[in-house]
């Protein structure tokens, strides 16, 4: 899943999310029944009609991500999924996200530049260096929570000390290089 959502404006919601299984040649009333289960679940089946210019960016974020577990991956790559949406629409569409990811249970790389979304997303954050990118460190995320979101996750009482941890790994690379 990109920065963007790549949906096709020509195609419905409901086209759009059942194109991997299209051009794998693998649709199938059992994958258009996990596509009308995760656009009920997710709060898109009564869009499932419209084009995507008539859904809000996080809708359409949504979609995007419902059109990729529609193919169950084993693995999912999130390259800053939320950095095209305002900062209130991030907050909730990241939670949401978080959520869906977790109610599957898959296994997700989330790659972002946000220190909050991290710490508030994952259970380990890799801090990479600059260019070439190696594995810098290895943070553990164990957030106290009294429910499970990621908007609760920044109350967490560890959240200040991680963003402090991550702040200065990263401070430490820029100083570095700049220096």
């Amino acid at each position: 899943m990109l920065q963007q959502d790549h949906l096709l404006e020509w195609r419905s919601i409901w086209k759009n999310v059942l194109l991997g299984p299209e051009i794998n040649h693998c649709l199938s009333p059992e994958k258009e029944s996990l596509a009308l289960k995760l656009l009920s679940d997710y709060g898109l089946y009564k869009f499932k009609d419209k084009k995507p210019a008539e859904l809000s960016g996080g809708m359409k974020q949504r979609a995007a991500l419902i059109r990729t577990m529609v193919m169950e991956p084993g693995l999912l790559l999130l390259d800053e999924p939320f950095s095209a949406l305002d900062y209130q629409t991030r907050l909730m569409v990241s939670s949401d996200i978080g959520k869906i990811i977790k109610d599957c249970g898959i296994t997700a790389i989330l790659i972002t530049h946000d220190l909050s979304e991290a710490i508030s997303l994952a259970d380990r954050i890799l801090v990479l260096t600059r260019r070439p990118a190696a594995v810098k460190n290895n943070i553990p995320v164990h957030l106290t929570l009294s429910e499970s979101s990621s908007l609760a996750a920044r109350s967490a009482p560890e959240f200040q000390d991680l963003f402090n941890l991550l702040w200065k790994e990263i401070s430490d690379e820029y100083s570095t290089e700049t220096t």
